[in-house]
């Protein structure tokens, strides 16, 4: 039979599960996951790893993540070339319930995140990201997150600046179209910027209307709490102000869209336990 263990990594003690050949070691940031045995899958086992990559367990509902690490996770274990044929048919299963609520449903619609958020308001108001040049400001999980998403949607030109020029240059380093910059440049830095993208720690506002170009059609995107951008920089000419309060109602809006599709997944899910439960029988009566 096949058997599971699941480990909340969040945990004050969290178990450290190994490897095995006979098994597959699913890891992500809030578990650790360990399926092994042949034989017949339970139904909560699989039902489990179904929703895991449909998204329905991620903390974020419908996350696409997920799915790319159940894979990964799955060819890496292949490897061993030990894999039983239940933990081969269960993998294989939960890749295609994952791409089927994908495509079946609306459970991935609609940016979730701040980082999605701010990149699909931003491509909306300039959708040729090529011919723009984008300032970030903030090192941090955050940014480097609107940066990847940033490059996926075809940004070539970004700024990337921090308090701490060192910590920009080192994520800059990464990417080919990232250049760092000082911050106590800042206003060099902003009249180059038709995007500026600020999410820091600090504990006061650090771009101030007298930072930036008069004259300048400007994007600027406010992610900080405390505020990051002088509430006066809204009513310059030419300076449209996205603050945070707007990103978080737009991402719980489509959270709450979202959560709509649930039910449509679960009746993908069972219908795909039941499809592996027949597949179970079959191979049983071949042996028999």
């Amino acid at each position: 039979m096949v058997n599971s263990i699941i480990v909340n990594n969040r945990s004050e003690s969290p178990i450290l599960l190994a490897p095995r050949e006979d098994g597959v070691l699913l890891k992500t940031c809030t578990r650790t996951e360990l399926y092994w045995g042949d034989g017949d899958v339970p139904a909560d086992i699989a039902r489990h790893l179904f929703r895991v990559a449909a998204g329905l367990e991620s903390p974020l509902l419908g996350e696409g993540a997920i799915l790319g690490q159940i894979k990964q996770s799955y060819f890496e274990a292949k490897k061993t070339g030990k894999l039983p044929s239940s933990i081969n048919k269960l993998f294989q299963t939960a890749s295609y319930v994952g791409h089927r609520v994908r495509t079946e449903t609306g459970i991935a619609r609609g940016a979730v995140s701040y980082s999605q958020v701010t990149v699909d308001i931003l491509c909306h108001e300039l959708p040729d990201l090529g011919n723009k040049v984008v300032s970030i400001i903030g090192v941090n999980e955050l940014t480097e997150s609107v940066l990847n998403f940033l490059i996926a949607r075809g940004a070539t030109n970004i700024l990337l600046a921090n308090r701490s020029f060192d910590k920009a240059e080192e994520i800059a380093h990464k990417y080919n179209n990232v250049e760092a910059f000082s911050l106590s440049g800042k206003q060099e830095l902003f009249s180059l910027s038709d995007v500026v993208i600020s999410a820091t720690s600090a504990p006061h506002t650090i771009i101030k209307s007298t930072d930036l170009p008069t004259g300048k059609s400007q994007l600027l995107f406010d992610l900080a709490n405390p505020q990051d951008i002088e509430s006066d920089v809204a009513t310059l000419e030419g300076k449209r102000v996205f603050n945070l309060q707007q990103i978080e109602s737009l991402a719980q809006q489509n959270l709450q869209k979202r959560a709509l599709e649930v039910s449509k997944c679960e009746a993908i899910i069972e219908e795909e336990i039941e499809n592996l439960q027949h597949w179970q029988e079959y191979r049983k009566k071949l042996v028999g």
